[in-house]
């Protein structure tokens, strides 16, 4: 591979040879240095890099490539700034010509620490909102504590209740929440882990749409949940899945109206649709991505706002889809395809 095949390389880079000349630079350098042609071949490594730490130290003279450790084959990935201000990312490889001996040439890697802040700041805003949602629960239940602790003689035995009845609930809700973080961490690096085995879909949602009952809430939807083929897939996280989108159709969708199961081939592939309809307006076009989104929340009222993360991230590591449409007669409409992922030694 010639020095040619760099010329549109995004970041900058410059070769210099054992003399402390320049004998290659890209076009991306070209572009930062505002040289034009061959004006910087033959500059010394030390002009063509006029990077310092904002305390007058040049990269040069504290990196030292050429007589510094004899050891060492590279430099590592540290933040410079041009003479106009602008924060870059500089890295370099050195290549001797034998273990320890002199330097032949230095390759220098350049680019913008742009990107790198913007993920700094996306991970500043990921604490703040993660401590923010941590911080809500925590303060209910340290006030009810600190309150009885210091005056328990004042209450009666009902407000006693009252209060570590809603300790509880509070403690239950920061259970979910730092299970639902976790749970997107391991989304997020690619850790969430499926315990498969054979899953019977139309009963899944049926024990879902009965436990829902359950707790207080009158069915009022209609159900069409047709006996389809096994799926091999993880049941406890389907019925994460199944739970979050039934609890969002109940809270934000005014209520669940429709709930299918039904065998849907996709591409040839066998595979079973779960598909909620609920009463709601219906979710705008433009939103339907965001919605999978980490912390998307859809108005006052909302959970931690990770809940449709988590289904994406679940439906996803089943090898399966989740979409989003607009329901005849209005009313969101989502689906849920699960391809049937039988093992092979299963088919035989």
């Amino acid at each position: 591979m010639g020095h040619d095949d760099f010329a549109d390389f995004p970041d900058g880079l410059i070769v210099a040879g054992p003399d402390q000349r320049v004998v290659y630079v890209n076009d991306r350098v070209r572009k930062l240095a505002r040289a034009a042609g061959d004006e910087m071949i033959g500059m010394s490594l030390a002009d063509a890099l006029p990077f310092d730490d904002l305390n007058g130290h040049t990269w040069m003279e504290c990196m030292r490539p050429y007589d510094g450790l004899n050891t060492r084959t590279a430099i590592s990935e540290q933040s410079w700034y041009s003479p106009r201000g602008s924060e870059y990312l500089i890295t370099a490889s050195l290549r001797r010509d034998r273990p320890g001996g002199t330097v032949r040439q230095v390759v220098v890697g350049i680019r913008s620490a742009r990107a790198r802040n913007q993920r700094d700041r996306e991970r500043s805003d990921l604490v703040a909102t993660v401590a923010h949602e941590l911080r809500s629960p925590l303060t209910g239940i340290k006030g009810f504590t600190a309150t009885l602790l210091s005056k328990w003689d004042r209450f009666t035995d009902e407000q006693r209740q009252f209060m570590l009845e809603t300790v509880d609930a509070d403690a239950d809700r920061l259970t979910r929440l730092i299970t639902e973080l976790l749970d997107a961490a391991r989304i997020d690096s690619g850790r969430l882990t499926l315990k498969r085995g054979p899953v019977r879909v139309d009963q899944l949602v049926d024990r879902v749409l009965r436990s829902v009952s359950a707790a207080g809430s009158e069915p009022s939807w209609e159900s069409d949940l047709a006996e389809v083929d096994l799926v091999w897939g993880d049941a406890d996280r389907l019925v994460q899945v199944l739970t979050n989108l039934v609890e969002n159709a109940m809270r934000h969708g005014h209520g669940l109206r429709r709930v299918e199961v039904a065998s849907a081939p996709q591409d040839g592939e066998p595979g079973v649709r779960i598909r909620l309809v609920d009463r709601g307006p219906g979710i705008p076009e433009e939103l339907r991505q965001r919605v999978f989104s980490r912390f998307w929340k859809a108005g006052p009222g909302a959970g931690s706002g990770l809940g449709m993360y988590i289904v994406g991230g679940i439906v996803t590591q089943h090898g399966g889809l989740v979409t989003i449409g607009d329901a005849p007669g209005g009313g969101a409409r989502i689906d849920v395809w699960l391809p049937v992922n039988e093992p092979d030694a299963l088919s035989d």
